[in-house]
């Protein structure tokens, strides 16, 4: 009775989803395949293109920004200036320009799908309910898992580790819009509409503008989880500060590879600074 399971036949759950990805990967081939060229020689474009910027200049701009973006604070100035000083030191700049491209585009794709539907989830309960466990089963699944429809789709390179971060880190920005807006309190909203306001006047004009600080929270959270995949993203083929990580781990090159990761921390705690001064009042220590 314990192992009634042996005698029921085993159901070919691996070879559905098998045959539904390829049949996704034939059917929308005419999609994939310009996506995969065009897109993704543009993306080598832009990465070359910031890395031919001189790393002074990318510096002294960083800094600049980090100044009055903390406040007009020297801290994170001055931790911006020698982190990247000690990457440039290290060899390294080219790689790091490869690895925030990947994260700059996955994180703007990230914010111009999710903030739409984290409005629409506002907005309507049956959004919600049925987005919501979506978005539970691509914050569930290993990251890992998310390497095998990319290069299915996309064969390898800078795409797939982009479409691979784009479903990991969506989630975030998601709930919170939704959440932000969710939180506005009713008594304004009910002053908007007294005064006549349309419903894309009360979401621009009051909704959105005080849940400015959570949506923004979100978005932080999902840069993070951007930069997460770097180096996830590097198993199949994505270039940049992770391909040197997962190298030096195939060689058990501990020191070079120790660099390489203290390189994505120093860009993840400028991209965490900058992104969080959004968010954060004037004069607010960051």
């Amino acid at each position: 009775m314990l192992n009634f399971m042996e005698n029921i036949e085993e159901l070919p759950l691996a070879s559905w989803v098998s045959d539904f990805t390829g049949w996704i990967s034939d059917s929308f081939a005419f999609l994939f395949d310009p996506i995969k060229n065009q897109f993704g020689d543009g993306l080598e474009d832009f990465a070359d293109m910031l890395a031919a910027v001189p790393p002074v200049i990318v510096i002294l701009i960083v800094a600049v920004l980090a100044f009055f973006l903390s406040g007009k604070r020297f801290g994170l100035a001055a931790f911006s200036i020698v982190g990247l000083l000690l990457v440039w030191n290290q060899g390294l700049w080219e790689e790091l320009m490869l690895s925030f491209s990947l994260v700059l585009v996955a994180s703007l794709l990230s914010v111009i799908i999710g903030v739409p539907i984290g409005i629409l989830m506002s907005k309507s309960k049956t959004a919600e309910s049925i987005i919501t466990p979506v978005l539970d089963f691509m914050q569930t699944m290993p990251a890992f898992v998310y390497l095998i429809p990319a290069v299915a789709f996309f064969s390898i390179g800078m795409v797939p580790g982009i479409f691979a971060s784009l479903i990991f880190a969506t989630p975030p920005t998601v709930r919170f819009t939704n959440l932000g807006i969710r939180q506005v309190s009713e008594e304004l909203v009910e002053a908007a509409e007294a005064f006549g306001s349309t419903g894309a006047q009360k979401l621009f004009k009051v909704e959105l503008p005080m849940a400015k600080t959570t949506i923004m929270a979100g978005i932080n959270q999902t840069v993070m989880l951007a930069l997460s995949m770097v180096v996830i993203a590097s198993m199949i083929g994505a270039p940049g500060l992770g391909r040197e990580v997962l190298s030096s781990l195939q060689r058990a090159d501990v020191g070079t590879g120790f660099v390489a990761g203290l390189g994505i921390v120093i860009l993840a705690i400028i991209i965490d600074r900058f992104t969080q001064s959004f968010s954060l009042k004037k004069g607010t220590s960051i």
